[in-house]
């Protein structure tokens, strides 16, 4: 009877381990837990992974462009990404592109990585439109190449 004594002190004390702490937590355990259950719970966390996500794009975005060097490239050597733009394709607004990449000429590089399965090729990462627009007008376009995977593609590409 004596080792039955205290069997379910266990399941009322809040007893953390190194697996289930969180010592930057300002949180009160009661919140903590609530948190994370539900439907609450679950929308808390896509919110805060998106956050995450779009954080590190912003990193590496700002890393890949920092003291890159741009170079000219000839538009039918880049490939579209294997993601989706996230830029719908609007007629009308390409159209205006074209028009002030001829007149102004491209203000911003795009963003490409050597194509991972054919030599000689880029992927594009970013930049999908300006790319076109140079391809539309017969110019190279002006690009940074980055040696990216495709976890980090991804999270360039937003």
């Amino acid at each position: 009877m004596m080792s039955r004594k205290n069997l379910l002190t266990s399941f009322t004390e809040r007893k953390l381990t190194a697996v289930n702490s969180d010592p930057g937590s300002d949180l009160s355990p009661a919140v903590e837990r609530n948190r994370s259950r539900g439907a609450f719970g679950a929308i808390t966390r896509s919110i805060d992974e998106l956050a995450e996500k779009a954080q590190a794009a912003k990193e590496i975005e700002s890393r890949l462009l920092e003291g890159a060097t741009v170079i000219e490239l000839d538009p039918d050597m880049i490939d579209i990404s294997f993601v989706s733009d996230r830029i719908g394709d609007d007629k009308e607004t390409f159209e205006e592109l074209v028009e002030a990449i001829r007149q102004r000429g491209q203000d911003s590089p795009i963003l490409v990585r050597p194509h991972p399965g054919v030599i000689g090729r880029y992927m594009t990462v970013f930049g999908h439109r300006r790319a076109r627009a140079a391809k539309v007008l017969g110019r190279p376009v002006k690009a940074v190449v980055k040696e990216l995977d495709d976890r980090d593609h991804v999270i360039a590409q937003g």
